[in-house]
């Protein structure tokens, strides 16, 4: 990581965000995904120090993940993750800034994009979470992530199953020192006791669902934020299809589907990404 990299905490509507920042310019937030043990940092390992060259780059722990405050509101979680980050920026001082969003971070870029468009410059979605996803039944790779905490509870067998049979292509890939830092984080008391993703259950499940399901929210048809989606073709977690289903609904999206990548897009063709990112944001 960046010598450079300053880290610190700021409060924002009664959490507490962990943030860390380097580079310089315009800025830009890298919003990590959903998976147990995730964080901002391990997230964009291959990311952060290339966009940092040209971006002021930063990478907060979403509200019930690493070093942040646990907890989300599981009525509405998309719109609290976007209360929380658009804080952050009140916060920071940053009226507007381009949002990367992978997944669940995605899926709160897209939340923040719709509420308040005037915040948000430019915006990258990869494998976003909330597109069709009432439109059936729950994905492999989601059941995995969603019953991690159920049953017999975390375990780094289950972490390791999730990340190396749904996470990526090449399950390979991935270091066992990497599973061991997310199996770490994943197994914090204050986690396991209120686990941030999860499948909405209960009386109001349905409405909940639905409302998390952009693919039903009628202002995508309006929203002019310039949107780069990329998908893994592979990807097991959400499926490539909601590509197609965002470029359909949004006016000026475009779509990227890369080959033997799976839902990590911006760990596994890292390269690739970086070079895509910084094309993109600097149109």
């Amino acid at each position: 990581m960046s010598i450079d990299m300053i880290e610190r905490t700021v409060r924002v509507n009664g959490l507490d965000l962990f943030v860390a920042e380097t580079g310089e310019g315009p800025a830009v937030l890298l919003l990590h995904g959903g998976g147990p043990g995730a964080s901002g940092i391990s997230n964009f390992s291959r990311n952060i120090d290339e966009l940092a060259q040209y971006f002021r780059v930063i990478v907060p722990d979403l509200p019930g993940y690493g070093r942040s405050s646990k907890g989300v509101d599981q009525n509405d979680p998309f719109g609290y993750l976007a209360d929380s980050i658009r804080g952050l920026l009140d916060e920071l001082g940053i009226d507007k800034a381009h949002l990367v969003g992978n997944s669940y971070g995605g899926a709160c870029a897209l939340r923040l994009a719709l509420d308040t468009p005037h915040r948000v410059d430019h915006m990258i979605l990869m494998g976003p979470g909330g597109v069709g996803t009432s439109r059936g039944l729950p994905t492999p790779g989601l059941q995995s992530l969603f019953g991690y905490y159920r049953g017999t509870g975390p375990s780094r067998d289950k972490l390791e199953a999730f990340i190396r049979d749904y996470l990526v292509f090449d399950g390979n890939s991935v270091s066992d020192d990497v599973i061991d830092l997310r199996y770490r984080s994943s197994i914090d008391p204050a986690v396991v006791a209120k686990p941030p993703l999860q499948r909405p259950s209960g009386r109001s499940a349905l409405r909940t669902l639905w409302r998390m399901d952009f693919t039903r929210d009628k202002r995508l048809r309006s929203l002019q934020t310039p949107t780069l989606v990329v998908w893994g073709a592979r990807d097991k977690v959400n499926r490539p299809s909601g590509g197609q289903m965002l470029v359909e609904r949004m006016p000026h999206c475009d779509l990227l589907v890369i080959s033997e990548t799976g839902h990590w897009v911006q760990w596994e063709r890292a390269d690739q990404f970086n070079t895509i990112t910084r094309s993109f944001l600097t149109t």
